[in-house]
């Protein structure tokens, strides 16, 4: 299986880049480090807005005209989504608990909302209140997700620390998910978008932001 092609590894706006969503030429990151979200302008690379995340944020998806953000609360880091509204900031109203109080990145498909647990290997449909709606399970730890053309694509691992990492596509649309490895991708992934041409990652251990050529088309 060959490697993922890069086509631009910029640095981060800030350390620790930990999840990614992308609206037109926006690509909102969010720093595991700063606890901070950021909208880049893909075109100067210049973070023109950036706002306080009430904890980690690990995992983000642009819902229309507002961003939805998974982040850690209290000691238990108890997992939670909340909306985002750009230039207003965060709002406590049609936030919920993620199931089992586990997810680590989302994805929106146009109708629905997605979480990924990782180490349960599984992507949850979930609706505005966070009740399940699907299950879908996948071969692999799930460390980003989004959804192109009615499929997920995820960067996946079975060993956090050495890897090897993949970009993995999921069919979940017949009546039994097909997923197939498609490229690998050379080191520790963390989130997964998509700009309408590439896919965009995080490399985050070395603060950098990584686009790579979609491999199925």
């Amino acid at each position: 299986m060959e490697n993922v092609a890069e086509l631009l590894r910029l640095p981060s706006p800030a350390p620790k880049p930990q999840s990614l969503a992308i609206d037109g030429t926006t690509i909102w990151m969010g720093s595991r480090e700063t606890c901070r979200i950021y909208a880049i302008n893909a075109l100067t690379w210049v973070a023109r807005d950036e706002a306080v995340a009430p904890g980690v944020p690990w995992g983000m998806a642009v819902v229309g005209d507002e961003l939805r953000v998974l982040y850690g609360e209290g000691d238990e880091d108890d997992r939670v989504v909340r909306r985002f509204i750009p230039g207003h900031g965060f709002k406590s109203e049609g936030g919920f608990r993620c199931p089992d109080g586990t997810g680590s990145h989302l994805g929106w498909d146009g109708d629905t909302l997605y979480i990924s647990q990782w180490y349960n290997k599984r992507i949850l449909g979930v609706d505005a209140t966070g009740k399940v709606l699907s299950t879908v399970e996948v071969p692999h730890g799930i460390c980003g997700q989004v959804v192109v053309q009615g499929r997920f694509y995820l960067a996946t691992t079975d060993d956090e620390e050495n890897g090897p990492y993949w970009l993995t596509r999921v069919d979940a649309r017949g009546a039994a998910p097909v997923c197939e490895d498609l490229a690998v991708i050379p080191f520790p992934a963390r989130a997964l978008a998509f700009d309408g041409e590439r896919f965009w990652t995080n490399h985050r251990e070395a603060d950098q932001m990584v686009a790579f050529a979609r491999p199925d088309v």
